[in-house]
């Protein structure tokens, strides 16, 4: 007799019931509640059979019978036009999709109208985080698509005032004057203003302080802060780490600074190969070697609280050296005020636009329409957020001639990810149970782009997934995509395939490095639990990531032309092919 009542059990009591029977344990609840339901069934068909048999037939008699009675009926199957392609490699035999690239520029030069005013950022839990997620939730109204407003709050910090930092060389001062250096009476004195997103960058979840130079705050050089025993000197001073060549992450590093009592932190970018391999922030034009800052965050997850009061910056190398000249080996101060609260929770947005499916089963389009706080971030990642509205838009029209898909198509934009992909995190959570049952696909999209010198800054764009399967079509894609050349795209572009299936972790894993992360992991709750499937692509020669530098000026529309029709391709075919 066939069990009654899998669907109403839950994904994780499915997952118990298979286990006592020792049987594999499948991803999603639709998967679980079949492999029971053909186990009920394969039981109750051997107890029938048994039954029906005569006394004299023992059980391998009765085995023996079902094993000539399935064998006959797999060779029926194999035969048979409709299951002929199930035991072999399907070729793909859709179109692809139309996507316009002129479109999708305007989409980013629009989403960068709503920046900062000075800053020119949208960074996560600003009143332009959230004008950038309703102006994707009013595209996709405008495509017909039924719109869902997903908002979360989530730790982030919040920078509360201009940051300052300055530093004064002190005049010739009088023996015995009584005037102290770099005060008002030090006529001589130089004072220097550090520029604010060029020449120094606050970093993910900085502290607040407000140090004059009458304060005489000590800088302390940590080198490159491998050494223990200049950290635990370096109390009740702000240290001066000189990045790359065995700095560790940010994490580590403002760990280390909460640990050691330190009333700052400055980190130096520098090419540290002396100019054989510099970094790529110490290659931009226009900028004569100089190592341009860029923000990096921390994983809030690693602290039991955040230190409120530890200032967090990057400076540039021409900044480093004069602070490293200068204070820690001359007679010069340090002044800074920067205001940032870093403690609490910010709501971030995670606006998605819905073309209902024939079934539940989802195909999820992602790209995070945050940037950091000190870049318009036109590349990093206005240029994936545009894709993503630019395919919400051609599959809307799709949807006019062709019809109902069979899969639940969503388009989705995340807010919180430069700070630790805390957007895309919270929506998994809050959908845990949905997407273990019904993900088919998740397609990823940040930096999706390639910069417009392609002779010096390369013309690779990199496609990566997690299951051979996806990949082995998205290959078959690529090919078609290269024989159809359209708008002569093949010619400019090279594209790279490759799959990454392993354990997360290992050599052979998706990287935890963006939002398709939380999608092929955090679905993983229990053991047994299989990864969710990904797809993601990664363009090349953005220099000016992260940096003040991030803007149109180096916009490639084009480009993102490569990714959405060959992902949009693979998820139309699935869905209506």
């Amino acid at each position: 007799m066939v069990a009654v009542g899998y669907d109403d059990q839950t994904h994780v009591e499915l997952g118990e019931l298979l286990k006592q029977r020792g049987m594999e344990v499948p991803r999603t609840k639709k998967e679980r509640v079949a492999a029971l339901e053909e186990a009920d069934a394969s039981t109750s068909f051997m107890s029938r059979a048994e039954s029906a048999l005569p006394s004299w037939a023992s059980v391998p008699v009765v085995a023996a019978v079902v094993m000539l009675v399935v064998a006959g009926s797999v060779t029926a199957l194999l035969f048979g036009d409709s299951i002929l392609g199930f035991f072999s490699d399907d070729e793909f035999d859709g179109d692809l999709i139309d996507f316009d690239p002129v479109q999708a520029r305007a989409f980013t030069e629009g989403l960068l109208e709503l920046g900062h005013p000075v800053w020119e950022g949208r960074m996560s839990g600003t009143a332009e985080e959230h004008a950038t997620a309703q102006s994707n939730l009013d595209n996709f109204t405008s495509f017909g698509l039924a719109a869902e407003d997903n908002s979360y709050a989530v730790p982030m910090f919040e920078i509360q005032d201009e940051p300052q930092l300055r530093i004064c060389l002190p005049g010739s001062i009088p023996l015995f004057s009584g005037i102290a250096p770099c005060s008002l009476a030090d006529a001589d004195r130089q004072e220097i203003d550090v520029i604010h997103r060029e020449e120094f960058v606050l970093q993910g979840y900085s502290g607040s302080a407000d140090y004059q130079f009458q304060d005489n705050i000590p800088v302390v050089d940590l080198g490159n802060a491998t050494d223990e025993g200049a950290w635990e000197n370096a109390s009740a001073s702000i240290g001066l780490v000189f990045g790359q060549g065995g700095v560790s992450s940010n994490t580590q590093l403002f760990l280390k600074a909460q640990q050691s009592d330190l009333y700052g932190l400055i980190i130096v970018t520098w090419d540290s190969t002396g100019g054989e391999n510099p970094p790529n922030n110490c290659k931009l034009p226009g900028e004569q070697g100089r190592c341009v800052p860029f923000f990096k965050s921390v994983d809030t997850s690693q602290f039991e609280s955040l230190p409120p009061g530890i200032p967090f910056l990057m400076v540039d190398n021409e900044v480093g050296q004069l602070i490293r000249d200068q204070v820690v080996n001359g007679e010069g101060r340090i002044a800074m005020n920067i205001q940032v609260d870093n403690q609490g929770e910010r709501d971030v947005k995670a606006p998605c636009g819905i073309l209902p499916g024939k079934t539940d089963e989802l195909i999820i389009f992602g790209a995070h329409h945050d940037t950091v706080y000190n870049a318009a971030g036109a590349v990093d990642d206005t240029a994936g957020t545009a894709t993503v509205l630019e395919l919400a838009r051609q599959f809307a029209n799709m949807a006019e001639s062709k019809g109902e898909p069979y899969y639940t198509l969503k388009f989705c934009t995340w807010g919180g990810e430069e700070e630790g992909l805390h957007g895309s995190k919270a929506f998994v959570a809050a959908y845990m149970g949905q997407l273990q049952d019904n993900l088919r696909l998740y397609i990823n999209l940040d930096m999706n782009h390639v910069d417009i010198d392609l002779e010096n800054r390369g013309n690779g764009l990199w496609m990566i997934g997690n299951d051979v399967t996806d990949m082995n079509y998205i290959q078959q894609i690529v090919d078609r995509f290269e024989e159809e050349n359209p708008m002569g795209l093949a010619d400019k572009y090279v594209i790279h395939t490759n799959t990454l299936d392993g354990e997360q972790g290992s050599n052979n894993a998706m990287p935890y490095n963006s939002d398709h992360a939380p999608f092929v992991y955090d679905l993983q709750q229990e053991e047994g639990d299989e990864p969710g499937r990904a797809l993601l692509c990664y363009g090349s020669g953005s220099w000016e990531y992260h940096t003040y530098r991030d803007t149109m000026d180096r916009f490639n529309g084009d480009s993102l032309a490569v990714s959405g029709i060959i992902y949009g391709s693979y998820a139309a075919w699935l869905s209506w092919g």
